[in-house]
């Protein structure tokens, strides 16, 4: 069995030190994962990679039960995590008194497998939170890839599906997010 798959199953069955051995193992990836994830936000955005790392990992050990299986479930977890803390740091920009008269953004002809394109966090998780209502797993495999940036092989191998199903999926998350995005946009 992996390490890193070893002490989430002592955080699970609550070994206080085993929380202070996974960030080590998972820094770097998680690191890579908010940098990725970070650089499709706007240039004025406060929130740092870092920080966002550190936030995502307090609330993920946190947790009174996280449950996790393995490596891939801590990473969708971490990928969640993540996509909290943005969604938060958007709607609080949207507020009127951090600015939030602005317009919105357009969101891109078809959803980007790369994260560097800019999107309207709150736009896409409305979107997401009807997708996740419609069908769980396909909401799933979003956030594997635009939160976690996980390819679809990768994405694929955590739903335990298979890679022409994920493409198939993907397709349509990707048109589903998009036609709720710009419904009644001309």
């Amino acid at each position: 069995m992996p390490q890193v798959t070893q002490i989430l199953q002592a955080i699970d069955s609550g070994d206080p030190k085993a929380a202070g051995e996974l960030l080590p193992l998972v820094y770097d990836e998680l690191r890579k994962l908010a940098e990725h994830r970070m650089a499709g936000e706007a240039c004025d955005h406060t929130l740092e990679p870092t920080a966002l790392v550190h936030e995502a990992y307090i609330r993920l050990i946190g947790r009174q039960d996280p449950g996790w299986d393995n490596r891939g479930h801590f990473f969708a977890a971490a990928a969640q995590a993540m996509r909290r803390i943005l969604i938060e740091c958007a709607r609080k920009k949207r507020r009127t008194r951090h600015g939030g008269g602005r317009g919105r953004e357009e969101f891109p002809d078809q959803m980007p497998a790369a994260l560097n394109d800019q999107v309207d966090l709150l736009a896409l998780d409305e979107a997401l939170v009807k997708l996740e209502h419609e069908d769980a797993a396909k909401a799933k495999l979003v956030h594997l890839r635009f939160f976690a940036g996980l390819s679809v092989e990768e994405a694929a191998a955590i739903l335990q599906i298979s890679r022409a199903t994920a493409d198939r999926w993907w397709s349509y998350a990707r048109a589903f997010l998009y036609c709720e995005m710009h419904g009644g946009e001309e």
